[in-house]
């Protein structure tokens, strides 16, 4: 037993004393391939975008021709030069719990926690939940409709 313990302490101190510019240099080498990879993806998603808007253009200029009566086929010997720049996105809609305000987000939160405490509360478990969903909306609605205040006050200054 000893000596595995003195063996597993020369193991321990051997790999202890090993260098620390070998693990800085293979952390660098880690971020620098995880920059590329992005860079990589960033290409990729660009690639993508201008692929569509060019797409866009072919069907805007052909439902054009199809409307004044020419017969146009945009897919015929036509070059696309890759090097466009891209047009500026519309700033997304929000979907999901970003889409709601800080009141409804309360509301929802203080009656779900409402409901719970109440039933837990109280010995007639319904009962207990049902007001407990009242008090706590009530109170999670105020809490979002201050934080919503607050907010629209400093996007005014």
């Amino acid at each position: 037993m000893k000596h595995l313990l003195i063996a597993l302490a020369t193991t321990v101190a051997l790999f202890s004393c090993q260098s620390k510019a070998d693990t800085a240099a293979a952390i660098e080498q880690a971020r620098k391939a995880t920059i590329d990879s992005i860079n990589a993806v960033n290409v990729a998603k660009q690639q993508v975008i201008d692929s569509m808007n060019r797409v866009k253009t072919q069907r805007a200029r052909r439902a054009a021709a199809a409307y004044s009566g020419n017969s146009y086929n945009a897919g015929e010997n036509t070059a696309y030069d890759n090097t466009t720049a891209a047009t500026p996105a519309a700033p997304a809609k929000k979907k999901g719990w970003k889409s709601w305000s800080h009141t409804a987000k309360g509301a929802v939160v203080g009656a779900g926690a409402g409901a719970v405490t109440g039933a837990i509360v109280n010995k007639d478990r319904l009962k207990g939940a049902a007001i407990g969903t009242l008090i706590g909306a009530g109170t999670g609605a105020a809490t979002g409709a201050i934080v919503d205040h607050q907010k629209k006050k400093k996007a005014q200054q």
